[in-house]
């Protein structure tokens, strides 16, 4: 089978073209193609499938197996690999998620794609503003967001310190999660700049999470710790984020999307 190594800001996934692959068993799949040892090594697995709603669909599997609706630097990755390969002749196109068709825009560079605007849609308030959680014990704040998948927002100092192996677990597994959820550790450096570690749902700490910024960026806005653009730093690079708080309401995330390398894998030795 066919794959392609792609990472948006170092959250890197295997993605499969479905236009000319089958994949039976994603799930499966992306637990075994994500193992750094025995496997390619990722943080999971997107397939680029048909659609009959947009111009192509989505799907993403965490390194556990288990799929999200959407996943921000995986989307920029698609949009890259259809505008690069041709399967799009546009620099504006849509991508069907289970979160619903999001709006891409391409900025190229000789014919190639090297930054992707996308349009995450209006983020959902999911937490009081903010909220009260103890976890091992320890009493924090947090403001939840949705932008199609959940994530929980705590501000702190000193995020470098964190021992996000040792505490992420217990956040992303809390009672108050039935679901599971992302965690994001935001120190706010001014106005127009914020710093993040994640702990994703599924994956653990990532060097970056697209909706994970988003989130962020949005909870930043709405608690007056930022304005409504900020620059997101993450352990992989920056994020653009722009929302447009008085406008549409919509939130848009701007950054890299870089192709690392295209391979084959005998499923059968995986």
């Amino acid at each position: 089978m066919k794959f392609t190594k792609m990472q948006g800001i170092g959250n890197d996934y295997v993605y499969i073209n479905c236009f000319e692959e089958t994949v039976k068993n994603p799930s499966e799949l992306s637990k075994k193609v994500s193992d750094r040892h025995f496997g390619i090594g990722s943080d999971g697995l997107i397939l680029i499938c048909p659609s009959k709603t947009a111009d192509c669909r989505m799907r993403m599997f965490n390194a556990d197996g288990s799929e999200s609706a959407m996943c921000g630097n995986g989307i920029r990755c698609v949009g890259k690999y259809v505008f690069d390969h041709h399967m799009v002749e546009k620099t504006e196109f849509d991508v069907e998620t289970e979160a619903g068709i999001k709006h891409l825009k391409v900025t190229e560079e000789d014919g190639r794609a090297v930054k992707v605007t996308v349009d995450m849609g209006i983020p959902e308030v999911t937490s009081k503003l903010p909220e009260p959680i103890c976890v091992s014990g320890t009493d924090y704040e947090f403001i939840g967001i949705s932008v199609g998948n959940p994530h929980a927002v705590y501000y702190m100092d000193r995020i470098d310190e964190l021992d996000l192996e040792s505490i992420g677990p217990a956040f992303e597994n809390h009672e108050r999660f039935p679901e599971r959820t992302n965690s994001e550790f935001i120190e706010v450096i001014n106005k127009n700049y914020i710093r993040m570690r994640v702990w994703e749902r599924g994956s653990g700490e990532t060097w970056a999470c697209g909706t994970g910024a988003t989130a962020s960026a949005v909870a930043s806005a709405l608690s007056g710790r930022t304005e409504n653009t900020v620059e997101v730093e993450l352990k992989g690079g920056n994020l653009t984020i722009h929302w447009d708080r008085d406008g549409s309401g919509h939130v848009f995330m701007t950054g890299p999307a870089v192709e690392v390398f295209q391979g084959e894998f005998d499923i059968k030795n995986l």
